[in-house]
């Protein structure tokens, strides 16, 4: 269809495939952003560490994200703390750091796992979704603030997976019941808010907590 997708159709409709081309092309922006969010602020020294430690949090998420304690069967499952991960960067850089990581991060879900039915879709449940995990900056240096910044994370990945479930999926609501809002709402809300329910549990351990504040501490120091 284009140099970057091929169109699939099957009978679950129409969808769209990257090329080559367009994994490549994917892979070179999701490097640039990773690269400018870093690189924005600070000395080289801090730059090169924050790029480091992003770098790492990244991979973790990736892993671990393929790490699923239960898969729901129209996509979203329960993962082993992937969204903790990237909500990390938001906590240790702020805000602006957190939101273009979590971009990053989602162009990296969308070469591994992509499921395109439009561009609009595309950028609401990749680029919107995982990079609203960087909503997480906003409590960089609270209280609390991987605890604040994680569930405001999740609570903003939550809206955009409800905003596409209603938009582009809402036929999946037919014969369940449910309206279409009310179907996404619950459909997105049962496996996003699994996991941010473990995840918060195991932070709640000072242990844990103590652990994580120890790392902030070696991200953030110059």
């Amino acid at each position: 269809m284009s140099l970057f997708v091929n169109q699939v159709t099957d009978e679950w409709g129409t969808s769209y495939s990257l090329t080559g081309l367009g994994y490549g092309a994917l892979v070179v922006l999701m490097l640039a952003l990773l690269l400018l969010a870093c690189y924005l602020s600070g000395e080289k020294k801090i730059k090169t560490k924050h790029l480091v430690f992003s770098a790492v949090a990244m991979a973790l998420g990736m892993i671990t994200s393929f790490l699923k304690l239960f898969e729901a069967p129209m996509g979203g499952s329960v993962t082993l703390f992937s969204m903790l991960f990237i909500c990390c960067i938001g906590y240790w850089y702020g805000l602006r750091t957190g939101l273009m990581t979590g971009v990053a991060y989602g162009l990296l879900q969308l070469i591994s796992d992509p499921y395109i039915i439009s561009l609009p879709q595309m950028i609401t449940d990749y680029l919107l979704a995982f990079g609203a995990l960087g909503l997480s900056g906003l409590f960089c240096n609270k209280k609390y603030g991987l605890i604040k910044g994680y569930i405001a994370g999740v609570l903003g990945r939550y809206f955009f997976a409800f905003l596409s479930g209603l938009i582009f999926f809402a036929s999946y609501a037919d014969g369940t019941g449910m309206s279409a809002p009310v179907y996404s709402l619950a459909y997105n809300g049962a496996y996003l808010g699994l996991e941010a329910l473990i995840t918060l549990i195991v932070l709640a351990i000072p242990a844990v907590n103590q652990a994580f504040a120890k790392v902030k501490e070696m991200a953030t120091a110059s």
